[in-house]
């Protein structure tokens, strides 16, 4: 193990010399795990069984652009419908409500409980169970009815089927994230006379937004991979589109590569976002804005009840 020294300037302005060690191991074991790496990368990028040039040459086929369009989209819907849900499984969780504590218990173990590729089949084979959906006011023959097949697309199923198992992942992030908030800002809203419902939108939830948001990041860009298993259902997607182009020309592997670079533009695009969703509520959850946030809406609230009150007497 050998030295170097480097000059420390002391307020007095004399020098101290300052002794680094060079650590030989950790040099030693960062090169051969670079070596070691380059060397793999080089057995795919000089494979001779690799067309490379097919690869450019459908990464932007239009079939290729058309399913990570699809893709995109099934993943904002899905997400959303996840997180809209999850949000109200949360809220019945947390409930006093014994039914609907009960009722969001059973499903977020339901749809944890069963392989998402289970529940995307289902749902893609629905008219096996109910060939027409029906909507109709009860005790009536009023109403309208779907053919199931032509409701239940492989975009449709992928898209449910996505969204509600993803709500049972969120509904658990959501109940930590409100149970996370403090004790006491619930007490004053309780002083206040806000009802539960003012109280969990007013204070819980905005607040809880801070905790929430990191896990939903990482859900969505997992939900961007996990899209891929919508090739079981046809939802042409990218991986399904990727698979009918090389199903026709025994292209695999430069269909799987350019599947994957796509993947990953939209995990890493997705991941940018991510961080600027954070620092930004990061910023927000230490910032104290006068008459803003939290003790803006306290102190409004609190004003207009003194009003009320003195209006009432």
């Amino acid at each position: 193990m050998t030295a170097r020294t480097a000059p420390f300037i002391e307020p007095g302005g004399s020098e101290v010399p300052v002794t680094r060690t060079i650590h030989w191991g950790r040099w030693i074991s960062g090169t051969v795990a670079l070596l070691l790496a380059a060397w793999l990368a080089w057995l795919f990028i000089d494979n001779p069984r690799l067309d490379w040039a097919k690869v450019g040459e459908y990464l932007f086929n239009g079939k290729i652009l058309s399913g990570v369009w699809v893709t995109l989209e099934i993943a904002v819907l899905a997400t959303a419908i996840g997180l809209a849900l999850g949000v109200v499984l949360a809220v019945m969780r947390l409930s006093h409500n014994p039914v609907l504590r009960s009722l969001s218990w059973f499903y977020i173990w339901f749809f944890r409980g069963t392989p998402l590729l289970v529940q995307l089949i289902f749902w893609y084979n629905l008219a096996f169970l109910f060939p027409h959906l029906i909507l109709k006011i009860p005790f009536t023959q009023v109403g309208v009815f779907w053919d199931t097949n032509q409701v239940m697309t492989g975009f449709t199923a992928a898209m449910l089927g996505l969204g509600l198992n993803l709500a049972a992942y969120f509904a658990e992030t959501v109940r930590a994230g409100i149970q996370a908030v403090d004790e006491g800002q619930t007490d004053a809203a309780y002083a206040l006379g806000m009802t539960p419902m003012k109280r969990m939108r007013y204070i819980v939830l905005p607040q809880a937004l801070r905790i929430i948001i990191p896990p939903t990041g990482n859900e969505f860009i997992s939900m961007l991979k996990t899209t891929s298993l919508v090739y079981v259902v046809a939802g042409n997607d990218l991986m399904t589109n990727a698979s009918q182009i090389y199903k026709a020309n025994n292209l695999i592997m430069e269909l799987l590569i350019v599947a994957s670079i796509w993947y990953m533009l939209m995990t890493a695009i997705a991941t940018w976002l991510q961080t600027k969703l954070e620092r930004r509520f990061g910023r927000d959850a230490v910032r104290l804005v006068r008459g803003g946030g939290l003790t803006g809406r306290l102190r409004g609230l609190a004003g207009s009840r003194t009003i009320d009150q003195g209006a009432g007497a």
